[in-house]
């Protein structure tokens, strides 16, 4: 199959990006220009309600002519990385960014999250992270610099009932300040998205619901827009920080939604 090339000659791989959220920003981001590699599992993980067929999604992006091709595989899993990370390195143009958007969000506080869940949570919100990261810098060294955007989450600082999941994006925040520290000579820079104000429609958050979008969203802030935050935004932003006009920025959080990092007040609502 011959792939098509995007306008930019930059390669990006996405994790995460065979169903939800993941899969709008793959998308998003072929469509911008940048060459990209949807990397994640063809079964919904745990707590998700999402579905994927990396076959039909190959398919569906030749028919549209989008530089963007998606590659099965468990973040967890070094082998699952590496080819990744090599077919990424198929578009002939190096690696520039990669998006760690995979992550699993079972609810729960410690005392009803088993002890293997908790660890699979971490291996997949953290674990994941780091290898991506891990394989892919070489990469971006030897192509002197590159982007990493890693998808965190306001339970970072700390939320009811969701122990595991907190730790895990908690410590995704401080792991995404130490790279950005650690790799600031090699021209890497490391920045952080979290979708906020509540009532996101993804895999994983309507899978904590049933499936029952209008539970999900009721009494949720949304956004300034008036509504709730969706794949596009999040896509938007982290293009922005993959973009020249962001070669400056590294160790920053941006909130894509309202205040939804470092425990905020939720923003009082419409007066009438």
């Amino acid at each position: 199959m011959t792939r098509a090339t995007g306008s930019l000659s930059k390669t990006v791989i996405v994790s995460g990006a065979t169903f939800g959220i993941g899969h709008d920003v793959a998308v998003y981001l072929a469509k911008a220009g940048f060459n990209v590699i949807g990397f994640g599992l063809e079964q919904a993980p745990v707590s998700s309600i999402a579905t994927a067929s990396v076959a039909k999604l190959n398919s569906d992006a030749q028919a549209r002519d989008l530089p963007l091709s998606f590659v099965a595989g468990d973040v967890t899993s070094e082998a699952d990385v590496d080819r990744a990370i090599q077919a990424a390195l198929e578009y002939g143009h190096g690696l520039f960014g990669v998006v760690n958007n995979a992550a699993i969000g079972p609810l729960g506080t410690i005392m009803d999250t088993a002890p293997d869940m908790f660890l699979r949570i971490l291996e997949v919100n953290l674990k994941g992270p780091y290898l991506m990261c891990r394989a892919a810098m070489p990469h971006m060294i030897a192509g002197h610099g590159g982007r990493i955007v890693n998808v965190g989450s306001g339970s970072g600082w700390g939320k009811p009932n969701m122990a595991a999941y907190a730790s895990s994006k908690g410590g995704l925040v401080a792991l995404s300040a130490a790279m950005a520290l650690d790799h600031f000579a090699d021209g890497i820079a490391v920045n952080t998205v979290i979708p906020g104000g509540g009532g996101i429609a993804s895999g994983m958050s309507l899978g904590r619901v049933s499936g029952d979008q209008e539970r999900l969203q009721s009494g949720a802030a949304g956004t300034v827009a008036g509504r709730f935050v969706q794949g596009q935004d999040l896509a938007g932003a982290i293009r922005f920080l993959l973009s020249e006009e962001a070669q400056t920025i590294s160790g920053t959080i941006i909130d894509i939604g309202c205040f939804a990092h470092q425990g905020s007040s939720a923003p009082l609502p419409k007066q009438r």
